[in-house]
Order: structure tokens, then C-alpha cells, then sequence
């Protein structure tokens, strides 16, 4: 029956939604009580690029995506919208817009993540000398008091990537953002809060906690938004959403967009979704997605881990009275290699590309240097290749590509062990490049561990149907949502690391090299 169709009578609720508003796509699964995919939708995410450097995204269009795939997901599956008993909505971190609280009306486009207008204003901060005077007052504090509290909180590193400096650019580049500030008119939202505020026709203004700490504006060991970071970067406070459980009724879709009124009973950052989709419920799990780009996620329990180097802590979920902390690292450009690879015709199916690295022993001395994006710290470091040959053919370029994928798993994964001191248990990887058997067994070989691969691997759509389903009775408890897990296969080791060691050295002397050349 087509969604919005006049049924017959009332269809009992037996299936959960869960939409995934990712970098690169708008999906939207439909699933039964046994987590099995009824029906599907999928959308690509046009990103717009303004000037060099920025990356935006058309609210209209995204709106317009995201209640179609909703749309088409249920039509797909044969089913009506009032055989729906929860949405749930997993969504891209970081990337916010900011509107008119009376009117509803955008300041500007969304702001994504990977958008890097800000890296002038980033230079300028990391050679204050105010910021070095604060630095030096949390080594004190850490000093006198021994709290990890106390450790210089990751905002205090700025980045180009990081929320705050882009919402501290809208404030000193929008002059009506700014204006509507000043008289508690501006809206701050990231994707999930924007999403609230249109299927609610502006009833509900809301964020969860995982999306909240995923800004870094969002302190979360205090659970609330930092003062002291707004204040030194003069972003007002009143902008903030009000932040609320994971798993929760955020209230219901105004009928007028789907035919009916859809219990909306989850919002969640993509990244913990997918880890609360791989079932990594206990303190130790880890959780390894492979997209866009790369995540390690440690699920810490209630212990918080300040931020060590590149690992920094993050709110996975909060379900009533527990809350669950993460240890997250990143790394970028995976798929975004792959996909440039793809593009320049290295191959013509990604499915091709562990074949061809397994059709060689080596790679022959080619090394690749990651490096897509433009870097705020060094504006020549580009992606390159190193050690090529008269001999050197595509099969060489592409396992030189996914080695390094492997390398920089590796050298993540030790990070990892030797920062985060819980006990690693079962990892399990999702994601497109997840898919790639090479990938998946040169990593399992590299860190010595078994690797699990789900059947489904849009995890992000699956946590989040999992947190919606909690929260509206349609599955009981994790204990049933882990018996509901499938997995397709299982990487465990067959070589020694060691036989690895020429080939990582080689790249790790081009990495060392690559920069500011």
C-alpha cells in the first residue's frame, strides 16, 4: 500500500525506521522485530563548495532527501506509515546551521565538518599568547590535584574541523545571526536538531547527548555546554538546544508530512550509533568503521578518558541513568581515497580492488600518502605517491592505497592499547571499505586480533532503529537487541606483523617526509 495511503483500519506498529543522514548519503531502512531489512531507500548528499575550502550543504535539499527516502523506504517495503512504531535518526557530527527562532528561517547553509573556513582564525588562537596562558593554568590544576579533569581539554587545541571555531566564524562574519543573537532570536542546531525543528513544525528544539559532545562545545564530564570555551571565542550561550537522552520521545511528526504522526524515539551521532548497532554494549568493545573516514571507538563505560594526542573522549549514549562514554580516534580519507582512485579510473568497480592487491606480493616499493584535504597547519600537503617505477602498474597503485589504510589502522590501534587502559575485547567493523577483504585481513594480521564483519554494515541506521525501537517497546532490552546480530564473516590473523615490518617502514619514511615539502 503507498505510504500516506488511507488504510483500512489501524495496521498494528511492527516495524522501526531508521534513517542515516550521512557525508555521502541519505539512507533509510525499514526493519521487522528480527532487525531484518524490509525495505530501503538511498540519496546522495550533493555537498556545495562556495569558495575553496568551504563545504556547505543546501538545507532544502537535505529536508527534501530525508523525508523522501523516508518516504520510498515504507513504499519499498509494502507497508503503510502507520505500520511504523518509531524513527529514529542517525545523523553526520559537527556539520550545524544556525536560524531565526521566531520565523525558522537559515542564516546560512549548514557548515559541514570537513568545511575548513575557519583556518585563519584557528592560526590565530594557537599563537595567543591568552591560549598559552590557559594551557599553562590546567597544568597547574592537573598538577596540584592529579584529576584527569584538569588535563588541557581538547578545545583548548583548535583545529579547522572543530564546531566551535567555525560557529565563532558565523558570529563574526554573519552580521544577522549575530543580531538575532543579541535578542535570544538565533537557533543553533547541528543535523539531528534541525531535523527536530522541521518535522515538528518548530515544536521541538532538541539535541542528545552524543551529538552534543561530538561539537566539542558540549563539556562532558560537567554534561553541559562550556562557558569558558563560549565565552573566550564569543559565541552567545543562549543559541544552545536543550540536550536530552538518546533513547527518548522526542515527540511526533506533524502529520502533514508523512499522512500520519510518526513517534520520533531516537537521535543519535552516526559513530556511536554505529557502535550501539554492532552491540558494543560492554566496557572494552571496540568498534571500527571504515566510510568516509576512519573510527576507533572504545566503549569506556562510566569512566571518562581525557584526551591523550589524537584520542578524545565522547558521550556514546545516555538511556535514563546510564551513561555510556566513548574513547574515540579518527583517521581521514578512506573512502574518500577510494573514491578518487575510482574516479581517475584506477579501477572501474570497487569490488575489483582486493583482487588486485591479492593478485601481487607486494606493492614494489610504491608507497601512498593520504592527504586529500586541505590542511589548515600546512596548505602544500597533498595525497602522493612515492617509490614509482618503470614496472609500477595499476595493481600496484591500488594495494599501495589499501596498505595504507592497514598502516594507519595499525598505528591507531596501538595508540589505543597503549593509552586506553581497559582490556580490548571483540572488534567489529562496518562501513563500505569494511567490505574489502584485504582491508579487513592485512588489519587483522597488523594488530594480532580477530575482526568481525556484520551482515549489514549500515550500522549507523541500525543503532539508531535499535535506540528507537528501546524506547518504544518494540524490542525489551540490549540483551535481546545482541541475540538479534549477524555476522556474515570473520578475519582473524594468518601472517605475523612482523612480515609487514619492511613494507610499514617504507611508508612510514614517505609519510615522514611528506609534509611542508
Amino acid at each position: 500500500m503507498p505510504c500516506g495511503q488511507p488504510d483500512s483500519g489501524a495496521a498494528p506498529a511492527r516495524y522501526v525506521l531508521g534513517v542515516d543522514v550521512g557525508s555521502t548519503a541519505v539512507k533509510c531502512h525499514v526493519y521487522d522485530r528480527a532487525a531484518a531489512v524490509r525495505g530501503s531507500s538511498y540519496r546522495k548528499v550533493e555537498s556545495l563548495s562556495p569558495r575553496p575550502g568551504w563545504v556547505e550543504l543546501d538545507p532544502e535539499v537535505l529536508w527534501s532527501q530525508f523525508t523522501g527516502v523516508i518516504k520510498e523506504a515504507v513504499q519499498s517495503a509494502g507497508l503503510h506509515m502507520r505500520q511504523i512504531a518509531g524513527l529514529g535518526i542517525s545523523t553526520q557530527r559537527g556539520t550545524f546551521i544556525t536560524w531565526h527562532k521566531r520565523t525558522g528561517k537559515p542564516f546560512h547553509n549548514f557548515i559541514s565538518w570537513q568545511d575548513l573556513r575557519s583556518t585563519d582564525l584557528v592560526n590565530s588562537w594557537n599563537k595567543s599568547l591568552l591560549l598559552k596562558a590557559i594551557h599553562a593554568v590546567f597544568t597547574v590544576l592537573h598538577f596540584l590535584t592529579g584529576n584527569d579533569r584538569y588535563l588541557a581539554p581538547s578545545f583548548l587545541t583548535f583545529s579547522t574541523h572543530q564546531t566551535s571555531m567555525k560557529l565563532s566564524w558565523v558570529f563574526k562574519n554573519i552580521h544577522e545571526a549575530e543580531e538575532a543573537a543579541k535578542k535570544n532570536n538565533c537557533c543553533f542546531g547541528t543535523v539531528d536538531t534541525w531535523l527536530l525543528y522541521r518535522l515538528t513544525k518548530g515544536s521541538v528544539y532538541a539535541t542528545d547527548y552524543s551529538n552534543a559532545s561530538s561539537t566539542g562545545i558540549f563539556e562532558p564530564f560537567t554534561k553541559c555546554w562550556n562557558p569558558t570555551l563560549c565565552n573566550l571565542l564569543s559565541i552567545p550561550m543562549s543559541i544552545y538546544p536543550p540536550v536530552k537522552d538518546t533513547s527518548f520521545n522526542f515527540g511526533s511528526t506533524d502529520s502533514e508530512i508523512f499522512g500520519v504522526p510518526i513517534p520520533i524515539m531516537a537521535v543519535v551521532a552516526d559513530q556511536q550509533s554505529a557502535m550501539f548497532g554492532e552491540c558494543c554494549f560492554h566496557p572494552g568493545d571496540v568498534k571500527l568503521t571504515m566510510g568516509t573516514g576512519g573510527f576507533w571507538n572504545v566503549n569506556t563505560g562510566e569512566h571518562l578518558f581525557a584526551s591523550q594526542g589524537s584520542l578524545y573522549p565522547l558521550i556514546g549514549w545516555k538511556i535514563g541513568e546510564e551513561v555510556v562514554y566513548l574513547t574515540e580516534g579518527s583517521i581521514s580519507n578512506i573512502g574518500t581515497t577510494i573514491k578518487w582512485a575510482l574516479d581517475i579510473e584506477l579501477f572501474t568497480d570497487v569490488n575489483e580492488t582486493a583482487e588486485m592487491a591479492q593478485s601481487i606480493s607486494d606493492s614494489q616499493g610504491v608507497c601512498f600518502i593520504p592527504g586529500l584535504q586541505v590542511s589548515g597547519d600546512d596548505p602544500y600537503l597533498c595525497a602522493s605517491f612515492t617509490g614509482l617505477k618503470p614496472s609500477t602498474n595499476r595493481n600496484h597503485l591500488v594495494r599501495a592505497i589499501l596498505e595504507s589504510v592497514a598502516f594507519r589502522n595499525k598505528l591507531l590501534y596501538d595508540l589505543i592499547v597503549k593509552k586506553v587502559h581497559i582490556p580490548l575485547q571483540t572488534i567489529r567493523a562496518d562501513g563500505g571499505v569494511s567490505n574489502n577483504s584485504f582491508v579487513m585481513q592485512m588489519t587483522s594480521d597488523l594488530i594480532n586480533k580477530k575482526i568481525e564483519k556484520p551482515a549489514n554494515v549500515d550500522m549507523s541506521s541500525l543503532g539508531a532503529a535499535f535506540l528507537a525501537g528501546l524506547a518504544s517497546g518494540f524490542w525489551t532490552d540490549k540483551k535481546q537487541l545482541k541475540k538479534l546480530r549477524r555476522v556474515e564473516a570473520v578475519f582473524e590473523p594468518q601472517k605475523d606483523s612482523e612480515e609487514y615490518r619492511p613494507a610499514m617502514d617504507a611508508w612510514l619514511q614517505a609519510m615522514k617526509h611528506s609534509p611542508h615539502w
